[in-house]
């Protein structure tokens, strides 16, 4: 698990591509210090194995569903990546909670600047709208960032100058592709409704007990 909290951008450095899927050789810079082989990092907000080391560079292997899915299939030698090792036990989350499993790919559709607020309109696959909330938690590129408004397409957010300058969304312009992961509580509790309501098992009651009723409390009370 992650936090959508960017410790560092990557550069890749090498990159192969096989019938396998591919091979990513990454300057890890300041975030790769303690770095062991087996660790997961988050490459753009895709969860990635340590597969090896070399002299403060990291090689991971991204299996085709991963290059389909995420930006990552288009990435080449030289582009920048959000880095984020794993979250510990104890460590604080400063963002939320964020799998590493990217659920589709956005487009930048409008970028404005009001102040010190930069405001990006992201367009996003129509399976995800159902999972997007205002004021909730969205992972942009692996960066955990809330939706400060929902668009009949996807949403938006407001983007402090820090964030843009430790992490690859200060150099995103119009058109250009970002990973996008929902919140994974909404995704569990929109799976639970789902399948109460197949199995027509699923009602006020069950939901109380599992704590989805506002407030906690009991249907009636």
């Amino acid at each position: 698990m992650f936090t959508g909290i960017v410790e560092g951008k990557g550069r890749i450095v090498n990159l192969e591509r096989t019938d396998q899927g591919a091979s990513l050789e990454l300057d890890l810079g300041p975030a790769g210090e303690g770095v062991q082989i087996g660790d997961s990092i988050a490459l753009d907000g895709c969860c990635l194995t340590v597969t090896r080391l070399s002299a403060g560079r990291a090689t991971f292997q991204a299996v085709p569903e991963t290059l389909s899915l995420s930006t990552l299939g288009g990435r080449r030698a030289g582009d920048e990546l959000n880095l984020e090792r794993s979250l510990r036990l104890g460590d604080r989350l400063g963002g939320h909670l964020v799998s590493g499993h990217v659920d589709g790919v956005g487009i930048i559709r409008d970028r404005s600047s009001r102040g010190l607020e930069t405001d990006l309109e992201v367009e996003a696959p129509p399976p995800l709208l159902r999972y997007l909330i205002h004021k909730g938690s969205v992972a942009v590129d692996g960066i955990s960032l809330t939706i400060a408004r929902l668009t009949a397409t996807g949403f938006v957010v407001a983007v402090i100058p820090h964030t843009l300058e430790v992490t690859t969304l200060g150099r995103k312009v119009l058109g250009d592709l970002v990973n996008l992961e929902t919140d994974v509580l909404g995704k569990w509790v929109g799976r639970l409704l789902e399948q109460g309501r197949v199995e027509g098992t699923l009602g006020l009651e069950e939901l109380a007990r599992a704590g989805f009723v506002p407030g906690g409390q009991e249907p009636g009370s």
